[in-house]
């Protein structure tokens, strides 16, 4: 069971969402760059609505916990196995709610923490399914340091967003840029699925995104929240390669 510590508090929080629910091209520069990363929906114009994807509860981790890149992959033969950080802001929510009002959405909100919504590009690219399964492998989401209460946070809409790979800034931006605000966001999501006590909401990630790889050091810093550092480990499985033509 994942717990953070709560900033101020000699308290911890149970990380136990009963869905993830993240957004793609939230970020002007990242909607610019989605010809680079090449994945099935990316496009130039900016969207007129939040697009949203899932993330399963099974990819949550932990700070200084390993991202592990699954053997199998391996097995598809992909020309480039690519593996993505992207740093963003996550939103815990605070209690049921259906349907909220943007003035109000923000009443229900538990908290926020850095999340790095790892992505497998080439999943994300070939799965007729769409993004599920490239978005939500194990260890695919961790979340840290620490959970921060709207009290502490400042202003959630302007927060200095960076991802830094071996100690080199790879992302660099501020929530100020999102496309869609954290209020509006959760009326959106709020106005599709109920939402629960402890369910997440992760933002969008900035301009930046690139792959990992075995031994990489990922760390997403957010201000006023701390620094999340998890390090990158790839399995190995030796198999044979999965027969993908029938």
């Amino acid at each position: 069971m994942l717990k953070l510590p709560i900033c101020n508090s000699d308290k911890e929080y149970t990380i136990q969402p009963t869905k993830i629910i993240a957004l793609g091209l939230n970020y002007r520069d990242h909607v610019a760059e989605a010809a680079q990363v090449d994945v099935k929906g990316f496009s130039p114009e900016i969207p007129k609505e939040p697009i949203l994807f899932p993330k399963t509860p099974n990819v949550l981790i932990g700070p200084e916990e390993a991202i592990i890149i699954p053997a199998f992959l391996e097995r598809y033969n992909f020309e480039q196995l690519r593996v993505d950080y992207e740093a963003e802001l996550a939103i815990i929510i605070k209690d049921r709610c259906k349907q909220v009002a943007p003035t109000e959405a923000m009443t229900h909100v538990f908290g926020y923490t850095c999340m790095n919504d790892v992505s497998q590009r080439n999943l994300q690219t070939s799965d007729l399914s769409g993004w599920f399964r490239g978005k939500s492998l194990d260890t695919f989401g961790p979340v840290g340091p620490q959970v921060v209460l709207p009290a502490d946070i400042g202003d959630p809409g302007n927060l200095e967003i960076q991802c830094r790979l071996n100690g080199k800034v790879v992302q660099h931006s501020n929530t100020r840029h999102m496309i869609f605000s954290i209020p509006e966001i959760i009326a959106f999501v709020s106005t599709n699925f109920t939402l629960m006590p402890g369910d997440i909401i992760s933002t969008g990630t900035p301009s930046g995104v690139g792959p990992l790889q075995q031994g990489d050091i990922v760390e997403i810093e957010i201000e006023n929240i701390g620094v999340l550092k998890n390090s990158v480990i790839e399995e190995s499985s030796g198999r044979p390669p999965i027969d993908t033509a029938h």
